[in-house]
């Protein structure tokens, strides 16, 4: 494998895109801050954008391709990226409807009314506001689907500082399509020159998060190594170094697989400043690995 970051001459051929300043949806893991640096290392020129672990959409907003498509196995996710695109107006009532109670209630007893309304039915409104409300953005279920996150320390943003992400992030997302899909299916439809970006369930830190209990990272890799026989691009971020650098993750990725290895520098974990309860955190210095195909 190639280092990127210490090969310059290669990095001059991969694009620089800009993200957007704030998240639209609050989610741990996601790839806000990071996404500049990962995006340098795509393709400058690619066909169809394919983005099948979505979340929070953070790479995909900031490409904002003229050609993508957005999946994700999570239907009330698909229900407000689809929202977003088609009425944000609507996102913003599903907003605003439970951020408003804030006026008269503690944030403690608004936040306990959206999660029984949502364990009730799962839906995109309510989850977009325990997206926003929940502690650290840590998206955690029970085997059972109740979502289990309790409320965040920090107070929802505004209903203004809301509608000024949703504008931005309805501009970046109007050329990309939205679907309730197996991240199989995003592979299935990927042709010859099309990317795929991958940023799965990590094995070694995210095993409570939505999704990650049903994930194999080896079916993963197979799918990525007939995507990539096929001529499609695939950018994968996965588990990289831990506790400063003094853990790497192992993982069972197949020699030749992938081309190029990046280690790109994440800072302090909040899943794991949630697991030990707000003790200190030291020594907790996380890097992602970005694998490519070409």
């Amino acid at each position: 494998m190639i280092d990127l970051e210490t090969d310059f001459t290669l990095i001059s051929k991969y694009s620089k895109y800009v993200p957007p300043k704030s998240q639209f949806l609050k989610w741990v893991g996601n790839k806000q801050k990071f996404a500049a640096e990962i995006t340098r290392y795509f393709p400058i020129e690619f066909n169809k954008y394919y983005e099948p672990f979505l979340g929070s959409g953070a790479v995909l907003a900031t490409i904002s391709p003229a050609n993508g498509v957005g999946s994700d196995t999570f239907g009330p996710l698909i229900e407000i990226w689809n929202a977003l695109k088609t009425d944000p107006k609507k996102v913003i009532h599903w907003y605003k409807y439970w951020r408003d109670q804030l006026s008269t209630q503690t944030k403690e007893n608004v936040y306990d009314q959206v999660r029984d309304c949502y364990n009730s039915n799962p839906n995109g409104k309510d989850f977009l506001y325990l997206s926003r409300a929940c502690y650290g953005g840590i998206i955690r279920f029970r085997k059972d689907g109740y979502m289990s996150t309790p409320c965040g320390v920090h107070t929802p943003i505004s209903v203004n500082a809301f509608i000024e992400r949703v504008n931005v992030w309805h501009r970046r997302i109007q050329n990309t399509e939205f679907y309730h899909w197996d991240y199989k299916m995003a592979f299935n439809s990927a042709k010859q020159g099309d990317l795929i970006y991958c940023d799965p369930p990590y094995s070694h830190s995210q095993s409570i998060l939505y999704g990650a209990q049903e994930f194999s990272l080896k079916e993963l890799l197979s799918e990525i190594e007939l995507a990539k026989n096929r001529g499609i691009y695939v950018a994968l971020s996965i588990d990289g170094n831990k506790k400063s650098g003094n853990l790497i993750c192992d993982l069972p990725i197949p020699d030749g697989l992938f081309e190029r290895e990046i280690f790109i520098d994440c800072g302090h974990s909040m899943l794991r400043r949630f697991q030990v309860e707000g003790q200190k955190m030291k020594g907790e210095q996380v890097f992602d690995r970005l694998l490519t195909t070409y």
